[in-house]
């Protein structure tokens, strides 16, 4: 494709951050974890940089703030219609950069899309409440934005876990800095700044500045930023809670999971494979709402079992970018590891290893574990890589035990021909999200996501969850002269 037909020329973006316009920065590789081919350099932001785009986005808040609803939706769906005239480019990074799939990625971005005209409809709502009050005395709560929210992204969904926070952040009149996972810095970054750059998003309102781990640090501990809205592990975002804490800022914790897929007696056992292999295997596990335990009643578990091991066994894993594939590559060579290690150690603790547990440089080969309980350390850790690891269970009660055995509170899914006995499962578990016949992997843009436990603090993101998280209350009082109090 011609470099001027591009969304994003790699004369324009090669070894610079973005701060309203395109800036020099010390360089690193962008790599392909499919091939390890080298895709080009992105700039990488240290601490300093980050203080001066801070500051600068605290300069542009107010002005962007000010301009019209209108103005403000108008823009967030012209990004949107950028976004479907480039989808087919978009979609290349992101299949080459974070090793999806093309389903995958073209899902992603359809995604995103829809997040961005979702967002576009949130300046135009309802912004706050008329209260009771003395006659003569107009009392309101008015929502009004943060001021600067800060967003650090992660690797595994990185065009639309960044979106999801930056669209609607900047609908309801914050600035927004960004810093996304330099492994997926372009499809993650790169994409977001150039798609407000060309729909005219004033300069400063947004930034992105890939960073490593002292960079994040810099944008929590920021007296600029006012909310920092992280997606990610739980080990890092018990780090960026804590900062967050000191420095007194509102904060939004995305984490990760160990999701339970429930299989009643009564399901079919087709749909059971089908959704088993969806949740465990989507984008090779890397998803915090990945089904990290599948348990089976008893009078399924062999068979189910077997249809897993043959399913697994017939996924292919490639390149996705050189043809239709199932399973694409781990995002890094640590990943790999992890993987491996948790699957070695679940052997060692008397798991049996059905199929899979192999890898040719990060293609790692669908997996499947059983024979686990729970003093197995695989029955707790989250393992981010494509392991099934399924374990059988006698009734009701047994499988809200096992389900509820974990710190995270994510995701949970069950499967059963009878609604109303899955429903009572499922209101005895502990979890921001609960899915009655289907997997453990839903997201759609429109509902509020989040986590309890340690799979966030709380809060949640998305559909009617976004104006309480992106803005706060102020209490507003109008009286048509001041009064004369006694003291």
């Amino acid at each position: 494709m011609p470099e001027h037909t591009l969304l994003q020329p790699a004369s324009l973006w090669q070894g610079k951050v973005f701060t309203g316009h395109w800036q020099d920065a010390p360089a690193t590789n962008v790599m392909e974890p499919a091939t390890g081919q080298i895709l080009g350099q992105i700039g990488m932001a240290d601490s300093g940089m980050i203080r001066t785009a801070c500051a600068s986005a605290r300069q542009a808040q107010s002005g962007w703030y000010g301009q019209s609803y209108d103005q403000r939706a108008a823009l967030l769906r012209k990004v949107a219609g950028l976004a479907e005239t480039h989808f087919d480019e978009i979609v290349g990074w992101i299949v080459r950069e974070s090793g999806s799939t093309r389903p995958k990625a073209s899902f992603e971005l359809t995604l995103t899309i829809k997040a961005l005209f979702e967002s576009a409809a949130l300046p135009s709502r309802s912004q706050g409440e008329v209260l009771p009050s003395a006659s003569g005395r107009l009392s309101l709560a008015r929502r009004r934005p943060l001021g600067v929210v800060g967003v650090i992204s992660p690797f595994n969904f990185p065009l639309y876990l960044a979106m999801r926070a930056v669209a609607p952040a900047l609908a309801v009149g914050n600035a927004v800095v960004l810093k996304p996972d330099p492994r997926t810095a372009v499809c993650g970054g790169i994409v977001i700044a150039r798609l407000f750059e060309l729909a005219g998003l004033p300069a400063g309102t947004l930034q992105v500045l890939p960073g490593d781990g002292a960079a994040g640090a810099a944008l929590v501990a920021d007296p600029d930023i006012a909310m920092i809205q992280f997606t990610g592990s739980t080990s890092a975002g018990r780090k960026v809670g804590e900062a967050a804490g000191r420095h007194l800022k509102k904060v939004s914790l995305e984490l990760g999971g160990k999701n339970s897929l429930i299989i009643l007696d009564d399901a079919d056992l087709e749909l059971a494979v089908a959704n088993t292999t969806w949740g465990v295997y989507l984008h090779q596990g890397q998803i915090c709402m990945s089904t990290g335990r599948v348990l089976v009643q008893r009078s399924l578990y062999p068979q189910l079992l077997q249809r897993l091991v043959e399913k697994a066994r017939s996924l292919s894993v490639g390149d996705p970018a050189s043809g239709e594939v199932a399973l694409g590559p781990l995002i890094s060579a640590q990943q790999r590891d992890h993987a491996c290690q948790a699957v070695q150690a679940a052997i060692a603790a008397g798991a049996r290893l059905d199929t899979g547990g192999q890898y040719d440089g990060l293609l790692f080969q669908p997996t499947v574990i059983s024979e686990v309980d729970a003093s197995n350390p695989i029955f707790h850790e989250e393992v981010f890589a494509p392991v099934a690891i399924v374990i059988p269970f006698d009734s009701d009660e047994e499988a809200i035990r096992l389900a509820s055995d974990t710190d995270y509170g994510l995701s949970a899914a069950i499967l059963s021909s009878n609604v109303g006995r899955a429903l009572r499962l499922g209101e005895q578990l502990n979890t921001g999200l609960l899915h009655i016949n289907d997997q453990t992997v839903n997201d759609e843009v429109i509902n509020p996501f989040g986590g309890t436990g340690a799979s966030g603090n709380g809060t949640s993101i998305g559909g009617p969850a976004n104006w309480e998280e992106f803005t706060q209350w102020q209490w507003l009082t109008l009286k048509g002269e001041a009064p004369a109090y006694p003291l």
